[in-house]
């Protein structure tokens, strides 16, 4: 099982994580137009919305997204970077992108093990990491009245996926481990990386030249 090292790092990695989401939350409140009130709203919803969700999934209550400061404190610090210095937070795009795909490669694998460790089942244990992974976003995107986009942009979820399935597959086995962990991350922070430099999408429909039939 994992060590208390390990759970260091995760922290650490978490933390990382709520900071770079918060930034993405910010931005997008920003590019809407909103007051300091509503980048602020958008920047803990993308940070921690996710996180909140998974708690409750698992019965895990009051979630830890809102009883532990040292996660209140980064998701609040990021959106009021994000209002102060948006300009700056642009410019270094290709970073905050890197960071992203960290944040979700982090909390992909700590959803999962979260699930694992609190006796859920496997398929739900998956599913609740990579709601760990991309809730915040989703919620992000719905308060700013957007398509949100893991429904739209390169494979973000799919990733998420992967690496939440590689954490579930080594608790079925006993065979969960520092190591285990640690490259389930490395390989969901790979496929994200790849998915973002290559622009790789899901399939999407073919295009029809006719039109829509109806009465």
């Amino acid at each position: 099982m994992p060590t208390p090292s390990f759970h260091a790092a995760q922290l650490a990695l978490d933390l990382v994580g709520v900071f770079v989401f918060a930034l993405s939350g910010g931005l997008v409140a920003v590019k809407k137009g909103f007051d300091l009130f509503g980048v602020l709203v958008l920047a803990v919803a993308a940070a921690l919305g996710g996180g909140i969700l998974r708690d409750v999934l698992i019965g895990d209550v009051p979630p830890v997204g809102i009883s532990d400061w040292r996660l209140l404190t980064p998701a609040a610090l990021g959106g009021l970077v994000t209002f102060v210095y948006h300009p700056g937070v642009e410019r270094i795009s290709r970073l905050v992108r890197a960071l992203d795909a960290m944040g979700l490669a982090a909390f992909a694998v700590s959803g999962s093990l979260k699930a694992v460790s609190f006796g859920v089942t496997p398929v739900a244990s998956v599913l609740i990491g990579v709601t760990t992974a991309v809730g915040g976003g989703v919620i992000r995107d719905l308060l700013a009245g957007q398509v949100p986009e893991v429904l739209r942009r390169e494979l973000y979820a799919v990733p998420a996926a992967i690496g939440a399935v590689i954490v579930v597959v080594a608790g079925e086995l006993g065979a969960l481990s520092d190591w285990v962990l640690w490259g389930a991350v490395m390989i969901v922070f790979g496929l994200r990386i790849i998915a973002v430099r290559l622009d790789l999408n899901a399939p999407k429909p073919l295009r029809t030249t006719g039109k829509p039939t109806g009465k």
